[in-house]
């Protein structure tokens, strides 16, 4: 326990803060086809279809996303009812998500999503949606902005792969949005900086793509004996199916996520003529400083431990130094400790 305290000043401690990612691949076998589907879990509310990295009835499973499909009640397919499969669960999905990641306008109703994120000005609205939420054991604090990319199939239900789109936030780190609820957001394009598909949002860990994206011709859904194109399978299939036609046209996504580290870095500093001395009873033998030899001998002693006290002198953490430190009245310090949380 210390016996010599020395008060930190305002100049000695600094707060700053690290931004840390990893890159995050998710490969199209993982999505549709390497465990034959047993890595896909679907509900019985069959509103959302989630995918594992492993057989999820596996202990070592790991969540990866959820996918989900849902249409504005301003979607011309809303008012659809001949063969049409969930309209209730398609709207409300979209409702709910819009709710939380657009939010609502000054009469309370839900606000569509805008596809170039300026909601005020009116613009092309998303009304038919996929939506991927990833786990947030991938996203951790957020997605990195400028990081995403998608590539999907879009050729027919045998050869997905036959034409391919790749997706990105392209230019994101600079054109980004914040005017929503849930934080901030990038358009997703289909090239670089040209056809906006859909929406990123980053500490949501949420994408929203336009369902055009996935077009198949007339062959995106392969329902019993029938092709069905984009637009038929909206209507004409219930969510989970629309997430397999979708699952096995995803051919790679990848980003990098984010960990936000905050650090307090306090700056310890030892003039020449302090801490020379060590309180440890084994300095002294005989009523002598063991480290000198003479009496004329400089004295000396050797750092090996920092602690930070409250203002009532309580031990509130500790610092170890790799390797003892001689301190003499010929040399001064700085020890340079540092708290993450």
């Amino acid at each position: 326990m210390a016996t010599v305290y020395k008060t930190l000043l305002n100049d000695d401690v600094v707060s700053t803060r690290t931004l840390l990612h990893e890159s995050i691949p998710i490969t199209g076998s993982i999505v549709s086809g390497t465990y034959s589907d047993d890595n896909i879990k679907n509900y019985s509310h069959g509103r959302f279809q989630s995918v594992y990295d492993y057989p999820y009835l596996s202990s070592s499973a790991n969540h990866i996303f959820d996918i989900s499909l849902g249409f504005a009640p301003s979607s011309p397919l809303s008012g659809t009812t001949a063969g049409h499969l969930e309209v209730n669960k398609k709207t409300q999905m979209y409702n709910q998500m819009a709710q939380v990641l657009v939010g609502h306008d000054t009469t309370g109703s839900i606000l569509p999503f805008d596809e170039d994120g300026d909601i005020l000005a009116g613009g092309t609205k998303l009304k038919e949606c996929v939506f991927f939420s990833f786990s947030r054991l991938l996203v951790k604090d957020e997605i990195k902005k400028a990081s995403v990319q998608m590539i999907v199939g879009t050729g027919s239900y045998a050869t997905p792969f036959a034409g391919t789109k790749t997706l990105t936030d392209y230019g994101a780190n600079n054109e980004y949005r914040v005017n929503s609820p849930a934080g901030e957001y990038g358009i997703m394009y289909s090239g670089s900086g040209t056809g906006p598909c859909g929406l990123v949002y980053y500490q949501a860990g949420l994408m929203v793509l336009t369902a055009s994206v996935f077009g198949g011709g007339t062959q995106f859904l392969l329902s019993g004996s029938t092709d069905q194109g984009v637009q038929e399978a909206l209507t004409g299939s219930s969510i989970q199916d629309f997430a397999d036609a979708v699952r096995a046209r995803i051919k790679d996504i990848d980003f990098n996520n984010t960990v936000e580290l905050n650090s307090t870095v306090y700056f310890c500093r030892i003039n020449h003529n302090e801490f020379n001395y060590s309180s440890n009873p084994t300095y002294l033998s005989e009523s002598k400083i063991r480290v000198k030899e003479t009496s004329i001998d400089s004295p000396a002693s050797y750092v090996t431990t920092v602690g930070l006290y409250s203002a009532d002198n309580e031990l509130l953490a500790t610092a170890k130094l790799s390797e003892p430190l001689k301190k003499t009245p010929e040399n001064e310090m700085i020890l340079r400790v540092r708290l993450d949380y």
